[in-house]
Formats: C-alpha cells, sequence, structure tokens
C-alpha cells in the first residue's frame, strides 16, 4: 500500500466521521421564549428581568408585568 493510498483512507474516514456545521443558530432560535405583548419581540429564555425592565420601560413606558404578563424571574 502506497503513502497516496493510505492518505485517501485518511481523506474517506476523516470525511466519514465528520458531523458537518455545528451552528447554534436553530437552538438560539427555538429557545427564544418570551415575547412582548406589545410589539412582539422574542428575548431569549434566559433573559433576565433587569433587560425586560429596560424593554419595558424604554420601548413602551410600561411595566414589566404589562408587557410580560407571564414572566417569572427563576429564583438565585
Amino acid at each position: 500500500m502506497g503513502n497516496g493510498q493510505k492518505a485517501q483512507m485518511r481523506r474517506d474516514r476523516a470525511a466519514k466521521d465528520k458531523k458537518g456545521p455545528t451552528s447554534q443558530k436553530k437552538a438560539n432560535e427555538a429557545a427564544k421564549s418570551i415575547i412582548c405583548n406589545v410589539c412582539r419581540q422574542t428575548f431569549l429564555c434566559t433573559t433576565r428581568e433587569k433587560a425586560l425592565l429596560e424593554h419595558s420601560e424604554n420601548k413602551h413606558s410600561k411595566t414589566v408585568q404589562e408587557c410580560f404578563p407571564g414572566f417569572v424571574e427563576e429564583p438565585k
């Protein structure tokens, strides 16, 4: 077996083992479960109350409960 054939076998094995590109984009889109009831903007499920408070006050001049009625922050 020559070196060329060994190299081709390595390339074939590597191509078979490769899983393809791993992007977080689909996972991040699926994780956007907090939705503002006023403007329908989505937020990641890990968003803290401070960011939602800033959004509701700066964009709509409302409280967090008016914009995000079902939001309950996880205890630390």
